[in-house]
């Protein structure tokens, strides 16, 4: 079972990604951080679904939810890239 540490690395740099950028928009009020800091929060739920699938319930295809979240968050991102620009 060597990839589910692999998974959970991935699961804890994508946090820390969003925790900081949150923490930048905090202090600069810089509406790109929000988003980038929102696509990835939502791509640390994508990478803690996919543990729950591949590691946690093998057994059960749980992709479908995996997708959303990943969708979700490139959809916030671009969002943010598109109608946040001055």
């Amino acid at each position: 079972m060597l990839q589910a540490p692999v998974y959970l690395l991935c699961t804890a740099t994508a946090l820390a990604c969003c925790v900081l950028l949150l923490r930048g928009y905090t202090r600069s009020r810089v509406r790109l951080l929000l988003w980038c800091g929102l696509c990835f929060l939502a791509l640390a739920v994508e990478n803690v679904i996919l543990v729950i699938d591949l590691v946690v319930v093998p057994e059960r295809d749980l992709a479908t939810y995996h997708f959303a979240a990943a969708g979700v968050g490139v959809a916030v991102l671009l969002y943010g890239l598109i109608w946040e620009v001055k």
